[in-house]
């Protein structure tokens, strides 16, 4: 079983020299930023996402995920087509890394999507996405991240409507309680998404917004140990990514991590 981390708070300048520190430490995959293979300062997307690649295999790392910095809370059908278009760009390259999931976000709240239309907004993007999706062999996780789509309602009518193999979600194990459900609600939580999980972000901590303080896994409240009874039960075997925000060195914090996956994934 290969576990992992996202690019995201780790050591490296470089996504070059986070590739190497990932493999030091003993990871075996990542999931890396849609700006780490298409940064502002890039004249030549698809030759620095070929270094990538490079780097990537000559460390024995796996690209399990690429976090695709979309917004999918959208009604209005331009911006709907500007999001699969730079979809399809950045899909172009991130099969270059012989990746097939996008990490992708629900979206942001904005004045002219009522919350009352939040899931429909999300269900609209997807549908729009999806053909691209099967066209190009991608997956989409959608993150339970921000205010939207942690909202764990508006999550499950987007999942249920679908019940696709191609439209999941990332399994943010802390996230939910950030927005704040409490502790001893989460189990329920886990296990009605776990069928779902295309991929994860294995992360701890305490308390909810605005008192949330991140921790290595293990360090927190998070019952973690039911998310990954849950996910196996469902089937679900991996990409395992560790995100950690405890207030310590990241390289340390990431090792923690890495030992309590390697322990009890």
């Amino acid at each position: 079983m290969s576990l992992g981390l996202i690019h995201y708070r780790a050591p490296g300048d470089t996504v070059a020299e986070f590739l190497q520190w990932a493999s030091e430490t003993g990871f075996g995959n990542v999931e890396l930023m849609w700006r780490d293979i298409e940064p502002e300062d890039c004249d030549d997307a698809k030759a620095n996402t070929a270094e990538i690649k490079k780097v990537a295999d000559d460390v024995g790392i796996a690209i399990t995920g690429l976090s695709l910095g979309n917004d999918f809370v959208l009604l209005d059908d331009a911006a709907i087509a500007d999001q699969v278009e730079r979809m399809k760009r950045i899909g172009e390259l991130t099969l270059m890394l012989d990746c097939h999931i996008f990490r992708t976000e629900g979206g942001a709240v904005k004045d002219e999507v009522p919350e009352d239309q939040h899931a429909a907004a999300i269900i609209k993007s997807v549908e729009a996405a999806l053909p691209v999706c099967e066209a190009m062999d991608l997956y989409l996780a959608i993150d339970n991240h921000g205010v939207v789509s942690n909202d764990h309602k508006v999550m499950m009518t987007v999942l249920e409507h679908f019940k696709h193999p191609r439209v999941g979600t990332n399994l943010d194990t802390m996230n939910y309680r950030w927005f704040g459900y409490e502790v001893d609600e989460l189990p329920a939580i886990y296990e009605a998404v776990a069928p779902y999980v295309l991929s994860t972000h294995m992360k701890d901590g305490n308390n909810a917004r605005p008192d949330y303080v991140g921790a290595a896994l293990g360090e927190g409240e998070i019952p973690l140990d039911s998310a990954v009874a849950s996910l196996k039960a469902a089937g679900f075997d991996g990409p395992w990514h560790a995100e950690c925000e405890a207030p310590e060195d990241f390289g340390v914090a990431y090792a923690k991590c890495l030992d309590w996956m390697k322990a009890n994934i």
